[in-house]
């Protein structure tokens, strides 16, 4: 069973670490151009990518995100044993 969560685990962990390596860096990017540099042209196509409106999955995007996250969590939580009915020893 852990070797199942395992591979859903990595499959996850790849799929969900580039979206949010992109998200991080663009939200990052958005606050840097728009509030030290002040441009706002550039800030405001970095919150485009950053939401995903660039491909029209705004509405999505943050919901996938999300989902990815609780998967990570569900399958690493798994894999560590803590859920892992312990036998009674007498």
């Amino acid at each position: 069973m852990i070797r199942i969560f395992r591979k859903y685990h990595r499959f996850l962990a790849i799929a969900v670490s580039l979206t949010l390596i992109l998200t991080v860096l663009t939200g990052m990017g958005y606050t840097i151009f728009d509030e030290w540099f002040h441009q706002e042209r550039f800030a405001h196509f970095l919150m485009k990518i950053h939401t995903m409106k660039i491909l029209g999955l705004d509405e999505i995007y943050p919901v996938l995100n999300g989902l990815g996250l609780v998967g990570l969590l569900v399958t690493g939580l798994t894999m560590t044993g803590l859920f892992k009915k312990r036998s009674s020893v007498h």
